[in-house]
């Protein structure tokens, strides 16, 4: 077990000692000048257009449900 957290420390240690990577260019600047996308405006849809309440009809047996919505029928 100790052996376990020795190797876990200094692994650790390493990963933190370890060169700090290159840091990566900034490209906004770049694609701002060539982004020429118009962006239009967002318009409200109301997310319940169209919707219907299908409420229960009440139990019924499942053989005639199964058998009205066949694609035979």
């Amino acid at each position: 077990m100790k052996i376990q957290l020795t190797l876990g420390a200094s692994a650790l240690a390493l990963g933190a000692c370890a060169f700090e990577p290159t840091p990566l260019p900034n490209v906004t600047a770049q694609q701002a000048s060539t982004n020429t996308a118009v962006a239009s405006p967002i318009r409200y849809q109301d997310i319940l257009a169209g919707y219907t309440y299908r409420g229960p009809t009440g139990p019924r047996d499942w053989k005639t449900v199964n058998q009205e919505q066949t694609e035979g029928n």
